[in-house]
């Protein structure tokens, strides 16, 4: 059901969306530089604090696909105020922290409420704003979201400095009761009305169990050991939860993903694009990360300011591609974003001088925010509005559980190759093979695109804004 929103509403709707996806991004991107602090303050080593970031990234990995269809079918404004609640009360659990074992739990509960938020958020946005300003909403969503993703880095370090990394999780709880107001008293209720009111919940425990284990695979699987017993155990559990789930999916009357969504080309395209976008995303970060320091021999707060050019092209990523979609389809789009990241990432391992890196690296970073931050705008242009948190939840889950496949297998591949080749040049190799591959996946985008066109299953580009890009009959509204 569509719901027919006033002007006011969508303010009010735009302002809660905003309001919490910062605070999300914000939250998980601060804490990277308080983990020291933490362990100083509990009493535990570094590695057992990493438990504060694993932990929330099987939360939220968990959640995305469930809470997606739960707004779907029970309604979005509920599912959108629950999961604000959940992240309020988990950020007010964290500060109140006396021991590890509580702060992970309650950062178990902000993953779970952050989940929530993000594909409900999108899915709000595209039920509540008409279909020409849609794209515009959502990216300028988008890009308020990832001023947060500058700033965390920033906030984490001063915080941690400063009064403390508690002040982290305070600073949150606040602007999250402003948003939960603001949803509150502004965001109008839509929901899938084709679907019932069930939620298929032998898939949401498949699906919960599989990516849970793949999380924690992943996530520790440097430090117990790829080949350990123990991670293999986690891998096989992933795999065999993962072939329950689509079996079980294929025969459900009332499926959590109807698999055809797979069918629907353009979302794949898309979503592929968006997938690998984010992986470089994160793979250039860390890379980059510890090339300023370890080569270059910057301070923290020097290549905290290296990284603000890409920061910044990375926050206009989302407005400036909701102004692309205007004049493109959503997959030129998309393989734009890759062309562009794909270049960056390959050029960023040839020049050294500061008055070219800087320019470069920006350039890289423009070219992979506007990939993933653009996937969630893109992906709701292709499937029909009563879907919208389905997709958006598949499409989240794509981006987080391959993130972090990708950056597991980048530390894993400088651990294995440093002591035999300098550093410098294996981070140069993994920025060139990530841009090759990027650049692969962005040419296949436009050539699957130009023979779905000859085929007659997709309208031909056009510059006219109005046309959007068609979804694939199956997946018409």
């Amino acid at each position: 059901m569509r719901a027919v929103a006033s002007p006011t509403a969508r303010t009010g709707a735009f302002v809660a969306v905003s309001v919490s996806l910062f605070c999300i991004q914000l939250d998980f991107f601060a804490l990277n530089l308080a983990l020291p602090g933490i362990a100083e303050e509990l009493g535990v080593d570094v590695s057992a604090a990493q438990w504060t970031l694993s932990a929330y990234m099987l939360a939220i990995g968990c959640s995305f696909i469930v809470g997606g269809r739960i707004g779907d079918v029970f309604g979005r404004r509920g599912a959108l105020l629950a999961g604000i609640a959940l992240f309020a009360a988990g950020s007010l659990g964290c500060a109140l922290a006396p021991g590890l074992g509580l702060l992970v739990a309650t950062r178990i509960v902000q993953g779970v409420g952050a989940g929530l938020v993000f594909p409900v958020s999108v899915s709000v946005i595209t039920n509540t704003f008409p279909e020409e300003t849609r794209a515009r909403a959502l990216g300028a969503s988008f890009g308020i979201a990832n001023i947060g993703t500058a700033l965390g880095p920033f906030v984490g370090g001063g915080f941690t400095e400063g009064p403390g990394w508690r002040w982290i999780f305070w600073a949150m709880v606040p602007s999250a009761l402003v948003s939960l107001c603001v949803a509150w008293a502004y965001v109008p209720d839509s929901r899938d009305d084709s679907a019932p009111r069930e939620l298929d919940l032998v898939g949401c425990l498949l699906v919960v169990v599989g990516l849970a284990a793949l999380t924690l695979a992943v996530e520790r699987g440097d430090a117990w050991g790829w080949d350990h017993p123990r991670t293999l155990a986690f891998l096989g559990v992933a795999v065999a939860a993962g072939g329950a789930f689509v079996a079980r999916e294929r025969t459900t009357p009332h499926p959590l993903i109807d698999l055809r969504l797979f069918r629907n080309i353009p979302y794949v395209l898309v979503t592929g694009m968006g997938s690998i976008a984010n992986m470089g995303y994160g793979v250039t970060v860390f890379v980059a990360t510890l090339y300023l320091q370890g080569v270059r021999d910057l301070s923290p707060l020097a290549a905290g300011t290296v990284f603000l050019a890409p920061a910044l092209c990375v926050a206009l990523s989302g407005p400036l591609g909701a102004r692309l979609a205007r004049h493109m389809r959503p997959t030129a789009v998309m393989a734009l974003a890759g062309a562009v990241a794909g270049t960056g990432m390959y050029a960023l391992t040839y020049v050294t001088a500061w008055w070219l890196y800087v320019p470069v690296f920006a350039w890289c970073g423009f070219g992979l925010g506007l990939g993933w931050t653009y996937s969630g705008v893109a992906t709701q242009q292709v499937v029909p509005p009563a879907r919208a948190g389905e997709a958006s939840g598949v499409l989240l889950t794509f981006l987080v559980t391959l993130g972090a496949i990708a950056l597991a297998g980048a530390a894993a591949a400088i651990s294995a190759a440093t002591p035999q080749r300098p550093a410098e040049d294996v981070y140069d190799a993994i920025l060139r093979l990530g841009g090759v591959a990027i650049l692969a996946w962005s040419a296949a985008v436009m050539a699957v695109r130009q023979r779905l066109v000859a085929l007659g299953k997709l309208p031909p580009l056009s510059l006219r804004a109005s046309e959007g890009e068609e979804p694939l009959p199956e997946h018409r509204s």
